[in-house]
């Protein structure tokens, strides 16, 4: 199996590079969707949260109330340590599902794990056949929160900075897409790293 790692953080232009690897082939796993789907209700994810964070980070039907979870475990270093001790089992345990059941499809094919916080959750990384970050400057990936996603440059600078740095990611990284120019410029990075993995990966079969 070929997986490879996907990194890169908030509005860095990930995703914009798994869209583009997805069109040239690339089976793409996305933590951030195992994310929530282990926390869907009657999940034993959700009622554990609940159980560490109490009942108010529900909605009244019963699922669950990411804002307002997240006003708990944002800037509490110790109450997110919790949620993660809770949740990363859960999405890793999903996700090996998700790459046997790509690499039964195709035993050739090559797997994109989708994972922003490879770098703050700590795993390994020599479990990859190869590690790709995708980065752009601080002050880029701030304004793309504030026009995108209409948040106030405090929040969008304090999202930046609770994240790992981009040194940390480049640290644990084999190839570097940058995201800072314009989309086609993006696209053309993201296309030139696929081709790179694709001979790396496929000429050592």
């Amino acid at each position: 199996m070929h997986l490879i790692a996907l990194t890169g953080g908030i509005a860095s232009g990930k995703s914009t590079v798994a869209k583009r690897w997805a069109e040239h082939g690339a089976v793409v796993v996305d933590a951030d969707a195992l994310a929530r789907e282990v926390v869907e209700p009657d999940s034993p994810a959700l009622a554990a949260i609940v159980d560490r964070f109490g009942a108010d980070v529900l909605h009244d039907d019963g699922s669950l109330n990411r804002q307002a979870l997240g006003s708990i475990v944002f800037g509490d270093s110790d109450a997110r340590q919790a949620l993660n001790s809770i949740t990363h089992p859960a999405i890793s345990r999903l996700a090996k599902q998700r790459f046997a059941a790509a690499f039964d499809r195709d035993p050739e094919a090559l797997i994109v794990y989708d994972i922003p916080l490879l770098v703050e959750s700590g795993q390994p990384v020599d479990k990859f056949s190869a590690v790709v970050t995708v980065e752009a400057d601080p002050e880029t990936r701030i304004q793309r929160l504030i026009e995108h996603r209409n948040m106030p440059r405090g929040e969008a600078e304090g999202r930046v900075a609770s994240q790992a740095s981009s040194a940390d990611r480049r640290a644990v990284a084999d190839f570097v897409v940058d995201s800072g120019a314009e989309l086609a410029d993006t696209e053309r990075h993201a296309d030139n790293v696929w081709q790179l993995l694709r001979d790396q990966l496929v000429s050592s079969r």
